[in-house]
């Protein structure tokens, strides 16, 4: 399973969600599955947001809503600020950051698929929303310039990309000193059987490539970043397991079990430090 491999599996995946949330059927790209299945909530993109919140919104970018978290309900966004959305779908979450950061500020969505784009402007449009604009791209390299941007969002999104690295030395150059990556994702806790590892379904399904809880944080921190931390919002069980491992041709029995409690949705925090400040990544570098 190569890196270019992924890519196509998970636009292949994603398009055909936008599809599908353009004919208002909600379906799951974080997941094996539709976000309703047989009347019940998918266990990863369920229960995401407040009616309040998307009471506003097209119905579409709701249908499209692909993540893990609310990354916008945790990330403190405040007007004028700009932001950017790492794999923005839909646009759910621009659409709810454009509201925060008023009509002074400026919110960018990222997205490598064609029909998510489409999806995501056509829903601008609906909103009537001004400060945004949806880039085409990917998320290892953003096409923005250094020092741009206050707050990096993303929702489930992270984990998808082969190359994650890159992904977080990018995410470092466009912000601003001082500014935050604030951003909701699938984190492992525990080693994680071969066979999840190897299949490209459930890599396009946010799990098979999910980071390890203290690999994250160290590649965040080499990446320059500090106050690192990762906030668990959800923790998925062997129930949830076997709903997701459903139609994978893996052994759901003998697997479901033994990731029990091992994989989250958390929050992950960092900051790029301000200029002329290196990051402290040990316990006597800021004594």
């Amino acid at each position: 399973m190569n890196d270019q491999t992924i890519k196509d599996e998970i636009k292949a995946r994603y398009g055909q969600a936008a599809l599908q949330a353009q004919k208002q059927e909600r379906r799951s790209c974080c997941g094996t599955g539709t976000v309703l299945q047989a009347g019940k909530l998918d266990p990863i993109t369920g229960r995401l947001y407040q009616d309040d919140e998307t009471a506003a919104l097209p119905q579409a970018a709701v249908a499209a809503s692909l993540g893990c978290g609310n990354p916008t309900a945790l990330a403190s966004i405040s007007p004028g600020e700009t932001v950017l959305d790492l794999g923005s779908g839909g646009g759910i979450d621009v659409l709810l950051s454009a509201k925060r950061v008023g009509p002074t500020g400026k919110v960018y969505g990222l997205d490598m698929t064609d029909e998510m784009l489409e999806l995501a402007r056509a829903n601008q449009a609906k909103a009537g929303v001004a400060n945004v604009e949806f880039l085409k791209g990917d998320i290892e390299h953003i096409p923005l310039p250094d020092n741009s941007v206050d707050l990096i969002i993303s929702n489930c999104v992270i984990n998808l990309s082969p190359d994650k690295d890159r992904v977080l030395a990018e995410a470092f150059r466009v912000l601003k000193p001082g500014g935050r990556f604030a951003v909701s994702d699938i984190v492992i806790r525990g080693e994680m059987p071969a066979e999840i590892r190897r299949s490209i379904e459930l890599w396009a399904g946010c799990v098979a490539g999910a980071l390890e809880e203290s690999d994250y944080k160290a590649k965040l921190e080499r990446a320059g970043f500090e106050q690192v931390s990762i906030e668990p919002t959800r923790v998925y069980t062997a129930v949830d397991a076997a709903e997701l491992l459903d139609g994978t041709g893996l052994d759901i029995g003998a697997i479901a079990p033994l990731v029990d409690g091992k994989f989250i949705s958390g929050f992950v925090r960092a900051t790029k430090p301000m200029a002329g400040q290196a990051a402290c990544c040990s316990t006597t570098c800021c004594s």
